[in-house]
C-alpha cells in the first residue's frame, strides 16, 4: 500500500495546482507539470510539515536515553539477612546495600584461628626440642672425640669407639628430625593463616556494597530469601554514564568522528536542547543484508552511534534522569556545518 500524504500537504498541493491553473500556466487539454520553482516550494512545504528540514551537514535519528546498568550479585550462597537499599534510592560507592548470613563462615574462621595457635605452639615446641637435641649432639660429639683419641693411643677398644660413633649418629639424626618438625610447623602456620585470610575474605564478601555511585533500578531479592552464588540482588543505574544510541546510514557515518559535538532533544521536553559528544561509532553495520552488492543495498547499512551526555550535566540533573525516554539525536556529518538556532544548547537553569 502506498503511504498517504498528510491532509495539510495534500491541501497545499491542490492549492498550488489551482493557482497554476488560474494563472493560465496550463494550456487547455494539457497535463499539469509543476515548474522547478514550484517543485522546490512544495518540497520545502512538505518537509516543514513533516519536520524533516535540516541544514546540510547535519543528520538525525530517533533514539532513547540509556544508562549503564551494574548488577550487585552474591559471590557466595546464603540467606539474605537484610537488603538496605531499595528501588529509587541513590547509593554511594562502597555503601552497604545488602548482607548475607555469615555465621557458618565465622565458625569456620574460629576453627582456622585455633589451627594457627596449634601450629604456633608446635613451632615453639620444635624450637625447644632443637635446642635439646643440639646439646645432645654436642655431648655425643665430645664423647666420640675422647674415645677416638684413646683408641688411637691403644687405651680404648674398637667396640667402645663404635658405641660412641653410634651415639653421635643417633644424636645427629634426632637433631635433623626436630629441624624437619620445625619446618613442618612453619608450613602449618602458613596454611592456617591462609585459611584465616580466605574465610575473612568470604565474610567480607557476604556484605554486598555498591561498586560505584548510582540509583537502584531493580530490587531482585528480599530479606529472608536464600540466594545462590552469582544471584543478582540489586541492579544499579550508573548516573555518570548516560547516553543515547542512534542509528545512521553509512553515508552519514562516514563524516562523523569520535569526539564530535552532538545534540539531543527529548520528547517530553522538546523545548530544551541537550549537548552531547560522539563517544562510539560501531565498526559493524546493523540491519545488514546478507549480501551487499549494489549501491542501493549499501545505502541501507545502519551503524550505531553513541551520544554521551556530559557527566557534569547529568550530575546536576540526576534526579530527573530516566532511562528509556525517547527523543532525537543530531550529529554533524561535516566539520564545516553550523548548528542552526533551533539546535543551540538550551538546558534548564
Amino acid at each position: 500500500m502506498r503511504p498517504s500524504w498528510p491532509k495539510t500537504a495534500l491541501i497545499a498541493l491542490l492549492a498550488l495546482g489551482g493557482a497554476e491553473l488560474v494563472s493560465g500556466a496550463l494550456a487547455p487539454g494539457s497535463s499539469w507539470v509543476p515548474e522547478a520553482a514550484a517543485q522546490g516550494s512544495l518540497k520545502n512545504l512538505i518537509d516543514k510539515l513533516r519536520g524533516n528540514t535540516l541544514p546540510a551537514g547535519i543528520a538525525r535519528s530517533n533514539g532513547r536515553i540509556e544508562g549503564q546498568e551494574i548488577d550487585v550479585s552474591s559471590k557466595y550462597p546464603g540467606r539474605l539477612v537484610s537488603v538496605d537499599a531499595h528501588e529509587g534510592d541513590t547509593v554511594e560507592a562502597g555503601q552497604v546495600v545488602a548482607r548475607i548470613d555469615d555465621r557458618e563462615y565465622r565458625a569456620q574462621l574460629l576453627g582456622a584461628q585455633a589451627q594457627v595457635l596449634r601450629a604456633e605452639s608446635a613451632l615453639s615446641e620444635a624450637d625447644a626440642q632443637i635446642s635439646q637435641r643440639d646439646s645432645d649432639r654436642a655431648l655425643a660429639q665430645a664423647s666420640f672425640d675422647r674415645i677416638d683419641a684413646l683408641f688411637k693411643k691403644g687405651h680404648a677398644t674398637a667396640q667402645m669407639r663404635d658405641e660412641a660413633q653410634n651415639k653421635l649418629n643417633v644424636a645427629n639424626a634426632a637433631y635433623q628430625a626436630m629441624v624437619a618438625a620445625r619446618a613442618q610447623a612453619e608450613s602449618s602456620i602458613k596454611a592456617a593463616e591462609a585459611d584465616v585470610s580466605r574465610l575473612n575474605a568470604i565474610i567480607e564478601d557476604m556484605v554486598l556494597v555498591a561498586p560505584r555511585r548510582g540509583r537502584v533500578q531493580y530490587e531482585l531479592a528480599r530479606a529472608g530469601e536464600v540466594v545462590g552464588a552469582g544471584t543478582r540482588v540489586l541492579t544499579l543505574l550508573d548516573l555518570s554514564d548516560i547516553s543515547m544510541s542512534i542509528y545512521l546510514p553509512a553515508k552519514d557515518v562516514a563524516g562523523i568522528a569520535i569526539g564530535d559535538e552532538a545534540r539531543i532533544i527529548l520528547d517530553p521536553i522538546p523545548d530544551y536542547v541537550i549537548p552531547a559528544t560522539v563517544t562510539f561509532v560501531s565498526g559493524e553495520a546493523q540491519f545488514t543484508p546478507k549480501t551487499v552488492e549494489t549501491k542501493d543495498e549499501r545505502d541501507k547499512l545502519m551503524f550505531r552511534v553513541k551520544l554521551q551526555i556530559p557527566r557534569a550535566l547529568v550530575q546536576k540533573y540526576e534526579k530527573q534522569v530516566k532511562v528509556g525516554v525517547r527523543g532525537v539525536g543530531f550529529v554533524r556529518t561535516s566539520v564545516d556545518a553550523d548548528w542552526p538556532d533551533g539546535l543551540k544548547v538550551n538546558v534548564p537553569q
